[in-house]
């Protein structure tokens, strides 16, 4: 394994070190799929405004296998997943150099029905939580493994223990934690949704009888209770995180059975996107021990490709678009589009100190601001090749970032 660096990384390596004064913030992490809040956002502050005509600093690189996973980010250590021919492997990086600290290697085969035009890597990100890793690889298989050093603690095989929908892009929904349990999306009759106790493995509760798709849970406040909503294949639900009972559903689907992109709740208002079906602006009300649903508004300019937005306000920014792209900006209470924007290919979205962190799928780095009134670029660069599927990764001042072949830490500060 061969790694490239250009200098040194002293945030990290300080906070590694463990020389921050007892009151000192809390270091950042990046524990979960979307960040320390699910949504996309960084605890960062003191970013650059711009970037040098050459694009900002790269401070490591190093090959890595294929896959989508995104990278996990706590005490100095990096995690993620990624193929090495026939072997999956869960790996812990040195995030100051990139070098391997562990790796947790098996074998694992996608699917006989797996596409394999747009490779055989894992597609869903993992967990990190208290001393536990959990994560999925391309076909199902559910791992908790020690932090420390990779050794497994239980598993599952989410497919064929379970018969769980068989999904021909890959199993794609990363897992979220709950309390004493780690919450799968399985698909299929009777287990849907599955939680899982997080010390041994044992099923916490089952239910459902949603196909699964390639979305990840979010759990939000509604009329001051926890509700799991989760997108399923032909349909938006909502999910008591406790039990696993059913509140409500609304059907929302394209021909593929593909909702891939996280829904986002403000004040009520549940914003939701897929390609092709367009998005849609439903309003939940909380009447007594029930979830009352209505749609407000629809529209099909907007198709939400990737799985990730940013919501500020009443408003979400993300890339929209099937054949064209285009970065736009949409009212998540009356479905009013401020702007769409070409010029940026199908792109992920981050947001980090106020601004927009964009990386497209040509390996281009964007940082720009985005407003209701408008959409500005700041600067560009050309960091990593095609395909960069991966979202990024933002902790402290540093940006990591994956494409199908390596991965990089960059310097935002």
């Amino acid at each position: 394994m061969k790694v490239e660096t250009w200098g040194s990384w002293s945030v990290l390596a300080f906070l590694t070190l463990g020389l921050l004064g007892a009151g000192e913030p809390k270091p950042a992490t990046w524990t979960q799929w979307g960040g320390p809040h699910q949504d996309f956002r960084a605890d960062s502050q003191g970013l650059a405004a711009a970037w040098p005509a050459e694009g900002p600093r790269k401070l490591w690189s190093r090959d890595l296998g294929e896959g989508y996973s995104a990278i996990l980010a706590e005490a100095g250590r990096l995690y993620t997943m990624y193929r090495s021919g026939a072997e999956e492997v869960v790996v812990c990086l040195d995030a100051t150099s990139g070098e391997t600290i562990w790796e947790r290697r098996y074998e694992q085969a996608p699917d006989a029905s797996h596409i394999h035009q747009f490779g055989d890597g894992p597609r869903a990100t993992p967990l990190l939580d208290g001393d536990n890793l959990y994560a999925i690889g391309v076909a199902g298989k559910l791992h908790c493994l020690n932090k420390a050093d990779g050794a497994v603690r239980w598993s599952h095989d989410l497919w064929k223990d379970f018969g769980g929908t068989v999904l021909n892009h890959g199993y794609s929904s990363s897992p979220i934690a709950y309390k004493n349990a780690v919450i799968t999306l399985v698909g299929g009759e009777g287990h849907a949704v599955v939680a899982f106790d997080k010390k041994d493995g044992s099923v916490v509760w089952k239910g459902l009888n949603h196909a699964n798709s390639y979305s990840t849970p979010r759990i939000f406040k509604v009329g001051g209770r926890d509700q799991m909503i989760v997108f399923m294949a032909k349909a938006l639900i909502g999910v008591d995180p406790q039990t696993g009972a059913l509140e409500w559903e609304y059907p929302h689907e394209n021909q593929w059975g593909q909702n891939v992109n996280n829904p986002v709740l403000v004040d009520g208002h549940l914003f939701l996107s897929s390609i092709e079906a367009g998005a849609k602006g439903l309003k939940l009300t909380r009447n007594g021990d029930k979830t009352e649903v209505g749609e407000v508004w629809a529209t099909r300019k907007i198709q939400f490709y990737h799985v990730t937005s940013v919501q500020d306000g009443d408003w979400v920014y993300g890339s929209t678009g099937s054949q064209v792209h285009f970065m736009a900006a949409v009212n998540v209470k009356t479905g009013e589009i401020g702007w769409r924007e070409r010029g940026i290919a199908k792109a992920n979205v981050v947001a980090a100190d106020g601004r927009l962190i964009i990386l497209d799928e040509d390996g281009k780095l964007y940082l720009a601001t985005a407003k209701p009134d408008g959409f500005q670029i700041h600067s560009q660069a050309e960091l990593l090749d095609k395909v960069a599927w991966t979202v990024p990764t933002v902790v402290d001042k540093t940006l990591f970032v994956r494409d199908k072949k390596k991965i990089m830490a960059v310097d935002l500060g």
